[in-house]
C-alpha cells in the first residue's frame, strides 16, 4: 500500500450534506448528516472512516460519488472538479462502490453474470458478447468464483459469496477508487479475514485507492493506511493508522481506542476504559459549538461557543479540539 505519488487522487473540500425533515404541517429542518468535511486521499491508500452509528459516514461516501447530490461542497478527481452530469458520468467510470448489505444490493432476479456485467453495459465497454463473457469470467476470477456461477442468481449463495459477486461489480470498469461501506459488518466473523485480505491483494494487484467505512476499529486498523475519525457530521480526528491508535488526541479518538479489545489478557486487564457518559445528540438539534461538548469531560464555555477550527498540530495529524494543550 505504498503510495505511489504524493498528489491525491480524491480531494473533499469542505463538503455538505443536509436532508430537509419534516418537522410539522409546512414546516421542515434540516438534517446535517456531512457538515464541513475536507479530506484528501492519496493515489493508492487507504483511508478508514470511523465513528458511532449515524455519525454521516455512509453519506460521506455516498455524496463523494454523486448518489447524493452536495448541498455544499466541491469533489475532485485527479485535481479535477466534479460537478456536471456528463464529469460526474465520466468519474463512475473511474470510482465505485462496495454496498454494505450483500443480500439487498444485489437484484434478486438478475443472475450473477448480468450483476457483474451491468456497469460494462451502462458504460458500453465491449464490441462483442464474446468479450462481455470473457471479461465477466475474469472478473469472478479475480474475487474467487467459479465460471459455473454465472448462470446462478444471487439467493443461492452465501453471504461472503454474495459479497464477492459486489466486489466484482465494482472492478468491472477498472476503477482507481472504491469507496467500502462496511463491507465486512454484516458477514461471519470467519469470513471478514478473507474479504479484507481479498481487498488488500487487490489493491495490491490493481493499485486501488479505497475510501473504508468501518465501526469495527481492528478491521480498520488491519487495512488502513490513514484513519479519520466523525462524530455527529464532523470530522473531529485524522491521523496514520498507527499514530491514530498509539497517540490519540481528541477526547471523543481516545474513547473509541480504549474500546479496542486486545488479545492479551494482561494488557487489556490495565488498560483504562474511557466510558462516555450522556446519549448522542439528534443531528436534527445539533449542540452549539463542539457537537461533541454534550459528553466530553473537557468541556468549557468555549466548546459551547464555536466549533474548534479542524488543523494540523503535528505533522500529517489533524484534530478538531479547543482543549487540546489541556488535555494531552
Amino acid at each position: 500500500m505504498d503510495q505511489q505519488t504524493n498528489k491525491p487522487l480524491v480531494e473533499v473540500r469542505h463538503l455538505k450534506e443536509y436532508f430537509d425533515v419534516t418537522t410539522g404541517l409546512f414546516r421542515s429542518k434540516p438534517l446535517k448528516a456531512v457538515d464541513d468535511v475536507s479530506f484528501s486521499i492519496m493515489r493508492g491508500e487507504t483511508l478508514g472512516l470511523v465513528g458511532e452509528s449515524g455519525c454521516g459516514k455512509t453519506t460521506v461516501g455516498r455524496t463523494m460519488l454523486h448518489l447524493y447530490k452536495p448541498t455544499a461542497g466541491e469533489i475532485l478527481f485527479d485535481g479535477k472538479p466534479v460537478k456536471t452530469k456528463q464529469e460526474i458520468m465520466e468519474y463512475r467510470k473511474h470510482a465505485t462502490m462496495v454496498f454494505q448489505d450483500p443480500y439487498s444490493s444485489l437484484n434478486p432476479r438478475m443472475t450473477v453474470s448480468d450483476i457483474i456485467g451491468e456497469p460494462l453495459d451502462i458504460h458500453k465497454a465491449y464490441a462483442s458478447k464474446e468479450e462481455r463473457s470473457a471479461k465477466i469470467l475474469e472478473l469472478m476470477e479475480h474475487v474467487g468464483l467459479n465460471s459455473e456461477h454465472a448462470a446462478r442468481y444471487a439467493h443461492e449463495f452465501s453471504g461472503g459469496q454474495r459479497q464477492r459477486i459486489g466486489i466484482a461489480r465494482a472492478l468491472a470498469m477498472n476503477p482507481d477508487f472504491i469507496v467500502c461501506d462496511e463491507p465486512v459488518s454484516a458477514l461471519d466473523v470467519s469470513i471478514q479475514a478473507q474479504v479484507i485480505n481479498m481487498f488488500y491483494e487487490l489493491q495490491q494487484k490493481f493499485g486501488l485507492t479505497y475510501l473504508f467505512i468501518a465501526h469495527d476499529l481492528l478491521v480498520v486498523r488491519h487495512i488502513s493506511n490513514r484513519i479519520a475519525v466523525m462524530y455527529l457530521g464532523k470530522m473531529v480526528e485524522l491521523a496514520d493508522a498507527a499514530e491514530i491508535y498509539e497517540h490519540p488526541l481528541h477526547p471523543y479518538s481516545k474513547s473509541l481506542m480504549s474500546a479496542v479489545p486486545v488479545p492479551d489478557p494482561k494488557i487489556a486487564r490495565e488498560n483504562k476504559r474511557i466510558v462516555l457518559t450522556g446519549d448522542i445528540p439528534s443531528p436534527l438539534n445539533a449542540p452549539s459549538g463542539c457537537p461533541f461538548r454534550t459528553r466530553c469531560p473537557y468541556a468549557s464555555e468555549e466548546c459551547a461557543c464555536s466549533m474548534p477550527e479542524f488543523k494540523e498540530v503535528r505533522k500529517g495529524h489533524f484534530v478538531a479540539c479547543h482543549r487540546l494543550a489541556e488535555i494531552n
